[in-house]
């Protein structure tokens, strides 16, 4: 198993992490058969209180859950939230809990089915960047949306040949102005890559939502990290090990 050496700061209960690029070698015994083998280890006591079930594609829901206690009638805005239902880390919140929101996916063949099946959530087909008003290029596999992105390679890591689609764009804060969102509760951003150009044009300071959570890749970790520093936001720090490819943020207080 390879790990990242981290550095601490207490900060009110969570924690501020610096991450280095150290591997770490260790052995574990094999675990329950009972437990989800496909997530990690550090997601079983999350588990345990919510699962099994999920309609997430990894803990993000058990942890939502968590954070807010299974709260009902909160407000999302999803970010790159492509299918209604599957892999969904907001279909939960709807259908259980009764929260509304918005899904802001580029893809217009999944709003169908969000008129369908999520009447509490509105459909919006832009692409999130820093930029209203233009368009981007997004590189799909139709077999596999979920990796869309706009960066030909990252798409070509999973499937050969991807389609050019011509999508429109818009930043976070016309998107909020036109949906009539002044304040959210909690923000989910999976767009493969473009994460720092959609942080750009999004002034969180104004909105703070309580919760984001947001798919990280090496190559743009970085930069999420410093944006949410500069604003005085900082990482859940029980989450750390639950979810291994999304970071989970809340404001400083």
């Amino acid at each position: 198993m390879h790990t990242a050496g981290l550095r601490w700061r207490a900060a009110l209960g969570v924690v501020v992490v610096v991450v280095s690029a150290t591997a770490v070698t260790c052995r574990k015994a094999a675990p329950p058969a009972s437990f989800d083998n496909t997530l990690p280890r550090g997601a079983r006591y999350l588990e345990q209180a919510y699962g099994p079930k999920r309609y997430s594609q990894f803990a993000e829901e058990w942890i939502i859950r968590d954070f807010f206690q299974d709260r009902r009638n909160g407000v999302f805005v999803d970010i790159g939230a492509n299918h209604y239902r599957d892999d969904s880390t907001t279909f939960y919140l709807e259908e259980r809990l009764g929260w509304s929101g918005v899904a802001v996916e580029p893809l217009k063949q999944f709003e169908p089915d969000y008129v369908k099946y999520r009447p509490r959530t509105r459909f919006l087909p832009f692409f999130v960047s820093d930029v209203s008003d233009r368009t981007a290029q997004l590189y799909v596999l139709p077999e596999h949306t979920v990796v869309s992105s706009t960066d030909r390679k990252f798409t070509e890591r999973t499937g050969a040949n991807p389609q050019e689609v011509t999508v429109p764009t818009i930043t976070m804060n016309d998107l909020l102005h036109k949906a009539g969102i002044e304040r959210f509760d909690f923000l989910s951003m999976d767009i493969e890559l473009s994460e720092p150009k959609a942080l750009a044009g999004f002034d969180i300071g104004r909105f703070l939502p309580e919760l984001v959570c947001i798919e990280a890749h090496p190559e743009v970790r970085q930069r999420i990290l410093d944006y949410f520093a500069r604003n005085n936001y900082v990482m859940v720090g029980k989450y750390l090990q639950a979810d291994e490819n999304n970071l989970y943020l809340m404001p400083l207080r």
